[in-house]
């Protein structure tokens, strides 16, 4: 697994936010995109692992949560 800075990880975690399934996954998200709103907040160990790990799995199924490999346009969507 890629280890990112926690800046690379913050640019993409809005992308992380909508990948990730209810449940913990996107508590987790969520807690962490309004941490990092404050000045002096830095993720913990086990945070930073974890939020690697995400960002690592967005990059590797890109941030599709449906089960079929096919990509959606951007007519199709609309």
């Amino acid at each position: 697994m890629t280890t990112r800075t926690v800046d690379e990880l913050l640019f993409h975690w809005r992308a992380v936010i909508g990948a990730a399934p209810k449940g913990f996954a996107r508590n987790f998200a969520l807690s962490i995109q309004k941490a990092r709103g404050r000045a002096d907040w830095q993720p913990s160990a086990k945070q930073l692992s974890l939020m690697n790990s995400m960002v690592s799995d967005l990059f590797m199924h890109g941030g599709n949560t449906e089960d079929d490999d096919e990509f959606k346009l951007i007519e199709d969507v609309r």
